[in-house]
């Protein structure tokens, strides 16, 4: 199964336990093909720099930058398909972009204006 996570799912799968952890532990485990783009990346540097994430991140005992890297050997990355606007958030239509550039079966998010726009 091929999956795109939004960014937000990868932030918890990186600094929590539960459901999205266990989405990277199964690409980790080659059980799905995880596939992400530069630009969601870039996004995930950004969300793990924020203060809220410091505790987070220092308990991890890794970097902002080793943890984004880590992710990125995970999933394979992609070119975004150009998309009209579609999410009330800019920054939304790359995710919702990466999905078909990824010939993803399902893309993972729990951000409530995607799901209204993907499904």
């Amino acid at each position: 199964m091929r999956l795109v996570l939004d960014t937000n799912v990868v932030a918890s799968a990186l600094l929590w336990r539960g459901p999205p952890r266990l989405l990277v532990q199964a690409g980790r485990d080659k059980r799905v093909e995880l596939f992400t783009s530069t630009a969601l990346l870039a996004e995930l540097t950004h969300i793990l720099g924020r203060r809220k994430f410091g505790a987070k991140i220092l308990a991890s005992t890794l970097t902002v930058d080793q943890l984004v890297d880590r992710y990125a050997v995970l999933a394979a990355v992609v070119r975004p398909t150009p998309t009209p606007r579609v999410a009330p958030d800019p920054d939304d239509d790359v995710v919702v972009g990466t999905a078909p550039a990824a010939r993803a079966d399902l893309l993972v998010t729990g951000d409530k204006a995607l799901l209204s726009v993907t499904g």
